[in-house]
């Protein structure tokens, strides 16, 4: 009676470990065949890449401490 027990407490802890789905989207002949990820120049800038590199150059400049303590 008490292996019936521990057998039926221990069953659900045998499957859970069986319930593992993919997380990922699969390949569809030879390409990634999940929701294509759009660059910040495409959705913040429209497209524009120059003036997303622009914007990057300008706020490293900001960020450097020598040109802000010696204007």
């Amino acid at each position: 009676m008490n292996k019936l027990r521990y057998l039926v407490l221990a069953l659900p802890l045998a499957l859970s470990g069986c319930l593992e789905v993919d997380q990922f989207p699969g390949w569809l002949h030879g390409e990634y065949a999940g929701k294509p990820d759009d660059r910040h120049y495409q959705t913040r800038f429209h497209g524009d890449r120059l003036a997303w590199s622009a914007s990057i150059l300008n706020r490293g400049l900001k960020q450097n401490e020598y040109n802000r303590a010696n204007p």
